[in-house]
């Protein structure tokens, strides 16, 4: 078994390669892994589709063959030549493929480094997988060490002690090219995380801000969270031409606002295009300021700089979490725990017949008998149990089996795991079973 990812990210892609490969709602992100996992090399798929990458986390049997298929879904998918797309990704396998997940994770390949929402974009990318059953026990088991890695460099670095996103590095290059918003009407179309970051910074920083969402009721709920007003969505092509700030990031599957309905005005406009595929699709000279997500590399850049020393520090956790995680699945070989087993059982087969044999219970004649009936008697014991754990080595549960049998089996003293699965994965299969 191997582990094999492939990532188009704002390292490696243009935004217009970003956009083709994007995946914007669970129906088209379904029928991929299910065409992905076609493959007899491909047994679990993960896929993540964000503003900043697009990555398939896989495991297989075959890399070579499995890369192969990969490509050839996202050119059929995309349009995009197989020569630019293989020219174009990172593709990583095994150690290198577990190094990259853990470093996402971690917001540590992220554009704006110490970012908080990577790590629960990858959380609903892997739900999704688990809950369509695309993946399993696998993948789930490199995800949970995933998220504890995260984990791991929140709590030993101060890379997110100020919270950053995209959302408010974008809040701050408006800031930056405005004296101030406040009194300025501005309008946030979207209701997620970034749309939600950007209200709530532009509310504080007293601009009067409307909320505009296909579903109106959920527009209510996050104006009613930040302060903000609520806009009727159809109403977006009368008004969009009022606001001087403009911020949209919502998962619409094309542009939202084109030149059809963007006229002049006697101001200046800043407009904030978060969405990939983007919202805006403009062409005009109407006195638009449009930032787009790589515009924001300039602030972006800062912020690696003032991280670096953090960053460093990061990268040692993940690289010994990474070593660390190839140890651990190596402890769930299933093979030489029976061994073991059998091993400490004949051990003490032979310390019984040799003491019963010096205490001279049965003759020194019959030692080899004596030996010979006590293993078989172990053979015949332990057959049933030794044949059911190989039965579930592949099984959802078999990480805690083994687990507790090497808790049992051990001379040295360690914990009783209660779970080598992801926990995530765990709430969706208690879920399913209510």
């Amino acid at each position: 078994m191997h582990y094999l990812n492939i990532s188009f990210s704002h390292k490696n892609s243009t935004m217009e390669i970003r956009e083709k490969l994007s995946y914007p709602d669970d129906e088209h992100l379904h029928a991929c892994l299910s065409k992905l996992n076609e493959s007899e090399a491909i047994s679990e798929s993960i896929l993540i589709s964000t503003c900043n990458r697009m990555e398939i986390f896989c495991s297989c049997s075959d890399i070579v063959a499995a890369t192969q298929h990969i490509f050839e879904k996202l050119t059929a998918r995309a349009g995009i030549s197989m020569e630019e797309l293989e020219g174009r990704a990172d593709i990583f396998d095994d150690s290198s493929a577990i190094h990259h997940l853990f470093s996402v994770a971690s917001s540590l390949d992220s554009m704006v480094v110490g970012e908080t929402q990577i790590a629960g974009q990858l959380k609903d990318a892997f739900r999704f997988s688990y809950d369509k059953g695309h993946c399993g026990q696998k993948l789930a088991r490199a995800m949970h060490n995933a998220f504890k890695c995260a984990a791991q460099v929140r709590n030993a670095t101060d890379i997110s002690s100020k919270p950053v996103s995209i959302a408010s590095v974008a809040v701050a290059k408006l800031k930056s090219v405005l004296e101030s918003v406040e009194g300025k009407k501005a309008l946030v179309i979207g209701i997620g995380e970034m749309s939600e970051i950007t209200a709530k910074h532009l509310v504080s920083n007293g601009a009067d801000v409307y909320i505009m969402n296909r579903t109106k009721e959920t527009a209510f709920v996050l104006a009613a969270e930040c302060g903000a007003k609520v806009l009727d969505f159809d109403q977006l092509s009368k008004v969009v031409n009022e606001f001087e700030i403009l911020f949209t990031a919502t998962s619409a599957p094309g542009a939202i606002i084109t030149d059809e309905i963007i006229k002049s005005c006697d101001f200046d406009r800043y407009w904030f295009d978060l969405a990939l595929p983007r919202d805006i699709n403009y062409h005009k000279g109407e006195r638009i300021n449009l930032y787009q997500i790589d515009d924001l590399r300039t602030i972006v850049d800062e912020n690696k700089g003032l991280r670096e020393d953090e960053a460093r520090k990061a990268h040692t956790i993940v690289g010994r979490a990474t070593v660390a995680f190839f140890e651990w699945l190596d402890t769930l070989n299933i093979e030489p725990m029976i061994k073991d087993i059998y091993s400490k059982a004949y051990e003490a087969a032979k310390i019984e017949s040799d003491r019963v044999i010096k205490n001279k219970y049965i003759p020194k004649e019959y030692e080899q008998e004596i030996r010979k009936m006590s293993e078989q008697v172990i053979k015949r014991f332990l057959h049933d149990m030794t044949s059911k754990m190989r039965s579930v080595s592949q099984d959802s549960k078999s990480d805690m089996i083994t687990g507790a049998m090497q808790f049992l089996i051990k001379n040295e003293k360690q914990e009783l795991p209660d779970k080598y699965k992801c926990e995530h994965a765990l709430n969706v299969a208690q879920k399913g079973s209510k």
